[in-house]
């Protein structure tokens, strides 16, 4: 049954009108896995041979030391990013086929999901490795057993606790208080989890308390599951009792003030905008990888850091305008909506959030205020230039996006569009040439400020700049209704 589910999907991802993009979406998403899988594999061998030759130690040791780590990064990942298939089932509630199947389907296939799999290449590699290398094949394989079935755990905490964020919000800050505990070493977090993790090789047979929890995940899913899988309860969106709420100030701001009014609400009501300001505010900590490589230290990376640093939101949220409003957006264009003021409501609230981020990284100035006030120039090239490059591109954004599914991703599915890839060199391409070229024949004080001053001259023409958008908008107003219409 299992085949022939899956069978169906592979008929329906064919059959769909929207084949074009969703096969370039693969594509490109396959390129991706595929560069994760060469990192994966080749980070297993530099791995095992580093701590082995370099540092002198047992590699199993030390990759176990910090799998505690990688365990909750990957709890992280999951829970923000892989999706509950529930939306697919739905049609075969009504057929003849019995729900514990069903119900068995949909768990299984989150183990198909790359986000399940993709971190087991590197166990794979790396115990390849250590059986070539002269470690006991049991210990191994109880060590590989061991780790990966606690790893696939993730997959059945991320259902049970998918629609409880106060919980999540709970857990994830506890992991910062953990982390904070290692890293001042008042507790030895890395150290019970050497000791914890090697156990798997040391006593193999300690893998049946990972097979014990998995087994015993699994059941508590499949009725967590099963008592709610039925067609109006569970794969429906939860209903709530409506109420009003209003930022009265914004109101004397006219049309403007009334999208951001209606922006603010839809960011705080669902869950997949929720991931947005979420993951606006984990961008602010991009800049710490200037600490991890002598790669990022460069000027010119640093220029790089701070876009992403101050830009999080505009890159999030921005370039699935209007895609956050498909599924009111037919209706909104049969009245009488300004354009203008519908962009500049968005753009006005991105650069808001870029100015909040630009105040909030003034903590990378504890590191030197060089790289502050370079990531400060990125900000006002973000608030001036990129802002209005986004929403540019937004006009050929054509996926609509269902602010009432329980997918957890930051903004589901985007088109392929070469039009929209080519804004990305102005976005990014641009602002990194410049500073590069300026930087390196009169200073790095003149580069950031080539950098601000674009950032001014854009944000000074705004207006002309506006008006060349909303024509784009307009020329791409019925196809972009045809594909917001289009369910498939």
């Amino acid at each position: 049954m299992f085949f022939k589910f899956l069978r169906l999907e592979i008929k329906s991802f064919f059959r769909g009108s929207s084949l074009g993009i969703n096969l370039a979406m693969k594509i490109f998403r396959f390129i991706g896995i595929l560069y994760f899988m060469a990192c994966l594999v080749g980070g297993a061998f530099g791995a095992f041979f580093y701590i082995q030759e370099e540092m002198h130690q047992d590699p199993l040791q030390i990759v176990s030391k910090f799998l505690i780590a990688g365990w909750a990064v990957d709890l992280i990942a999951k829970y923000i990013w892989q999706e509950m298939p529930t939306q697919n089932i739905k049609p075969f509630l009504t057929l003849n086929i019995s729900k514990k199947t069903l119900v068995n389907y949909l768990l299984s296939k989150t183990f198909i999901s790359v986000f399940s799999w993709l971190n087991s290449l590197f166990f794979v590699t790396f115990c390849i490795i250590a059986l070539f290398n002269g470690y006991n094949a049991v210990n191994v394989l109880g060590w590989f057993a061991g780790v990966s079935l606690l790893f696939y755990l993730n997959n059945f905490i991320n259902i049970l606790f998918n629609d409880k964020e106060t919980i999540a919000i709970v857990v994830g800050g506890a992991f910062l208080v953990i982390a904070g505990l290692a890293y001042y070493q008042i507790i030895p977090v890395l150290d019970y989890s050497k000791i914890f993790f090697y156990n798997f090789y040391d006593r193999p047979y300690f893998a049946v308390i990972s097979l014990m929890l998995f087994l015993g995940l699994w059941k508590m899913c499949f009725y967590h599951i099963r008592q709610v899988f039925y067609l109006d309860q569970g794969l429906e969106a939860k209903k709530a009792v409506g109420k009003t709420e209003n930022i009265a100030f914004l109101n004397k701001y006219g049309a403007i003030g009334t999208f951001i009014n209606n922006d603010i609400k839809m960011m705080k009501r669902n869950k997949v905008t929720k991931g947005i300001i979420w993951g606006s505010f984990m961008f602010l900590f991009y800049g710490m990888l200037m600490f991890t490589s002598p790669i990022y230290k460069t000027p010119t990376m640093t220029m790089f850091m701070g876009l992403f640093v101050t830009g999080g939101f505009q890159f999030l949220f921005g370039q699935r305008v209007p895609a956050f409003d498909s599924s009111y957006y037919p209706l909104m264009m049969t009245l009488n909506v300004p354009y203008k003021e519908y962009l500049k409501a968005k753009w006005w609230l991105m650069n808001i959030v870029t100015a909040a981020s630009m105040v909030l990284a003034v903590c990378y100035a504890y590191f030197g205020w060089e790289m502050y006030v370079t990531f400060f120039a990125a900000g006002i090239y973000n608030i001036g230039v990129n802002s209005q490059f986004t929403l540019w591109s937004g006009a050929f954004n054509k996926m609509q996006i269902d602010l009432n599914s329980k997918e957890k991703r930051f903004g589901q599915k985007n088109s392929f569009n070469m039009k929209a890839l080519l804004l990305l060199i102005p976005k990014m391409f641009l602002p990194i040439v410049v500073f590069g070229l300026v930087q390196h024949f009169f200073g790095i004080t003149a580069g950031v400020m080539s950098v601000a001053v674009m950032g001014l001259i854009g944000f000074l023409f705004r207006e002309k700049i506006f008006d060349i958008i909303v024509k784009h908008y307009k020329v791409e107003k019925y196809s972009t209704l045809e594909a917001f219409k289009n369910k498939d």
